[in-house]
């Protein structure tokens, strides 16, 4: 059985990972499996435990950081997240594809641990920055400090794009997933040729 390919989907806080994500683990036919990340934020609504993250103390989640047990960990607007190593690798030996949906700041560690052929990077961006300010702010799930902190990283982020393998606009969510459920199948196509 071939190893799994790594799929980063990564871009700006706000511009719809989550949504692209949703749709694209529906495609039976691109083999997925999601790796949840840990994380010291209280769920959203509608978030799960188990599902949409593995939701931890600042204990525990800096134990795992001192065992070495994330293949990235960051700190965002006072909360901590990280892709724990030995589960997205076990997913990846069984021969599933992996789907990260991680900020700009762990996308950057992985993809400078991690190379090859089977790693794919995704670069999610919004129509604007206009859009994005409009979708953080409708949110209302932070306080208006948290906000702004987000628009702020969310500026710099955008210039991380030429980082990734792939860039794909996310104007209409349907419309970016299946662009990317395109890309998924090109490069399941090449790692089965290999």
């Amino acid at each position: 059985m071939k190893k799994g390919l790594l799929i980063i989907l990564s871009g700006p806080s706000g511009v719809g990972k989550g949504a692209v994500r949703r749709i694209l683990m529906e495609n039976n036919r691109l083999n997925l499996a999601y790796s949840i990340s840990m994380t010291t934020r209280p769920p959203r609504k509608l978030e799960q435990d188990g599902k949409d993250y593995f939701f931890v103390d600042e204990a525990t989640f800096n134990k795992n950081v001192e065992e070495g047990n994330f293949l990235e960990h960051a700190s965002f607007v006072g909360n901590q997240y990280g892709t724990p190593k030995d589960y997205v690798e076990k997913l990846r030996n069984e021969g599933k594809n992996v789907l990260l949906e991680i900020e700009v700041q762990g996308a950057k560690q992985v993809l400078a641990k991690m190379q090859g052929d089977d790693i794919i990077s995704i670069f999610l961006i919004p129509p604007s920055f206009h859009d994005l300010t409009k979708r953080i702010l409708k949110r209302k799930s932070e306080t208006p400090e948290i906000m702004r902190a987000r628009l702020q990283k969310a500026a710099k982020e955008l210039g991380e794009r030429s980082n990734y393998k792939y860039i794909v606009l996310n104007d209409v969510v349907t419309k970016a997933a299946e662009e990317i459920e395109n890309i998924i199948e090109k490069e399941i196509k090449k790692q089965q040729a290999n």
